[in-house]
């Protein structure tokens, strides 16, 4: 098990948009360089990514996690980006205890959805990341009780960590709009008035909110927040960041909780 922490970390969702953000320095990186120096250093990284999901619930148990390119079409310098962050096997192993149907997996490292932020996050790359894969098969309910059941790792050290979009429509995308699709718009609206409140079950039901299905026509985005917020403790209070939209699709919305 690992040592206890004297603090509670926050908890942290990011809307992480396109991999080129990891090379760039925009008024969405400099925010996750400010959020890094603000919080808390975290002993580990616990990382809820869209880009590892699936019908399972797999925890990545690996000493030295290599850094995925699960994208195509962006210049070589993002290809040639590495995040050698270390992992962290007693970390894999406590969420295994913690959330007993997570099994230990070889077979990952850190994908885009993961270290296109950490590296504005933690620069240095020099604390320990886990990933664990969402599950996609469970209800909104089922997947808030998983952050639940993950929560006392805040209280060891560790930064439960998610990373998606609240509205991720890539069919949709037009870079030429200045304003977000209406849709876009009242989903990410109707999600950050939930969260606010507080109100888990109103997220839960996401789907029956305004502008769920052109919002969310896959779910692997949106998920990592559920997980993210179900480790909230009752009284917690969100405070959101980077409101705003690219392509009109995407939704660059993320929350800190603490």
């Amino acid at each position: 098990m690992m040592q206890p922490y004297q603090g509670k970390m926050p908890l942290i969702f990011v809307g992480h948009g396109s991999p080129m953000n990891a090379l760039e320095d925009n008024a969405w990186t400099q925010t996750w360089q400010n959020l890094g120096q603000e919080m808390p250093r975290p002993k580990g990284i616990l990382c809820l990514s869209a880009h590892f999901a699936g019908g399972k619930s797999l925890v990545v148990d690996v000493e030295k996690p290599e850094t995925i390119h699960d994208f195509y079409g962006f210049p070589q310098e993002l290809f040639d980006m590495r995040y050698p962050a270390p992992g962290e096997p007693s970390l894999a192993q406590r969420v295994t205890e913690l959330f007993a149907d997570a099994q230990e997996t070889d077979r990952w490292g850190l994908d885009h959805g993961a270290w296109s932020v950490l590296v504005h996050l933690y620069p240095k790359a020099d604390i320990p990341v886990v990933q664990l894969s969402l599950n996609l098969g469970l209800s909104g309910a089922e997947q808030l009780e998983i952050g639940h059941r993950l929560s006392p790792l805040r209280e060891e050290g560790v930064l439960i960590f998610g990373s998606g979009n609240v509205a991720h429509n890539l069919r949709s995308m037009n870079p030429r709009m200045p304003e977000p699709f209406p849709w876009a718009k009242s989903f990410d609206q109707a999600v950050h008035e939930r969260v606010m409140a507080g109100d888990l079950q109103g997220l839960a039901d996401y789907m029956n909110l305004p502008g769920a299905r052109e919002s969310v026509p896959t779910t692997e985005h949106f998920v990592p927040l559920l997980y993210t917020l179900g480790a909230m403790d009752q009284g917690e209070k969100a405070r959101v960041f980077n409101q705003d939209y690219v392509y009109a699709s995407l939704s660059m919305t993320g929350y800190v909780i603490s």
